[in-house]
């Protein structure tokens, strides 16, 4: 028997969850079943599918300002909020058990998809990546550095998303991991902050010219946010597609999204891509993308959502 889920439980978010600021329903909030190892026993004891060797994606492409901070510093820092989130959740009894339908449901598409990650980023070889269903109505899922995946209930229950649509937000969650979004992000404020400081001090600006540079590096990060999001876009597509599923999926899921998400501000006051924008860049990506999901070993096994 299924041991008891609360589905709706207050969860704090990791600080290193990708999307700070974002007011799109995926990324709204963020918010311990088993330590799983991307090694023989798979993810939580899912076997991995063994990957096709394929030609490297051209999404795989990291920025340098990854290189102002370690991975390892990134990644132990994800991992530590990562468990002090489960944490918090198992406490509330909002960690569902491994043998949740939902939970064997995200593993599977999980072990379909991992296998591709370390064509894209060396690193991903040795992640132990974790796959854990939380408890909370909040439209939302996350992948930190190190491969720390979470999917809240919410997204799955109230969007009722099939395997397709689910692994289009897995593929686009562990884009942002691969990418090094969060190491890229770190570093560049970094950079800003040393910059800022140093050319308001050159130029004798004082406290007027910090204001008015860090105004200038506001408008370098939300240019920077919408690109990291397009990247994470164009990458999880070819990875979903790459384990055998339907890009096209990609297009229905923002449908969904838009659908509950209709109160966003435009694109031009978000920090990131809209929905709308998203849609015709997958349909614009498709003819690149569907031949390798036709190529592609499809998923033996199919799930169905949870019941809304």
């Amino acid at each position: 028997m299924t041991a008891p889920f609360n589905t709706d439980a207050r969860i704090a978010e990791p600080a290193l969850a990708h999307g700070h600021g974002c007011r799109c329903a995926l990324h709204a909030r963020r918010g311990f079943a088993a330590l799983l190892g991307a090694g023989v026993l798979g993810i939580g004891g899912v076997p991995l599918v063994r990957a096709q060797t394929l030609e490297p994606m051209a999404e795989c492409k990291r920025s340098g300002f990854t290189k102002v901070i370690s991975a390892e510093q990134i990644e132990q820092s994800a991992g530590q909020q990562y468990r002090q989130m489960l944490q918090q959740a198992s406490g509330k009894g909002a960690v569902a058990p491994s043998d949740h339908p939902q939970v064997v449901r995200l593993r599977a598409i999980a072990a379909r998809i991992v296998p591709f990650t370390e064509g894209c980023n060396p690193r991903a070889r040795d992640w132990r990546w974790e796959v854990n269903l939380i408890g909370s109505k909040q439209l939302n899922a996350f992948c930190m550095p190190g491969g720390k995946i979470a999917f809240y209930y919410g997204i799955l229950a109230q969007l009722q998303l099939d395997d397709d649509e689910v692994a289009m937000i897995m593929g686009h969650e562990i884009g942002h991991a691969l990418l090094e979004h969060a190491r890229e992000r770190v570093g560049k404020t970094t950079v800003t902050q040393v910059g800022a400081s140093a050319l308001s001090a050159l130029l004798g600006l004082g406290a007027l010219g910090d204001a008015v540079v860090r105004g200038s590096a506001d408008l370098l990060t939300l240019k920077f946010s919408r690109e990291d999001e397009s990247e994470a876009d164009a990458l999880g597509l070819r990875l979903a597609a790459r384990a055998g599923y339907n890009p096209r999926a990609g297009i229905t899921l923002w449908q969904k999204m838009l659908s509950a998400n209709k109160g966003a501000p435009p694109q031009w006051l978000s920090t990131h891509p809209s929905g709308a924008t998203r849609i015709n860049d997958i349909e614009a990506r498709l003819p690149r993308i569907e031949p390798e999901y036709q190529r592609a070993a499809k998923p033996t096994q199919r799930f169905s959502p949870p019941k809304a």
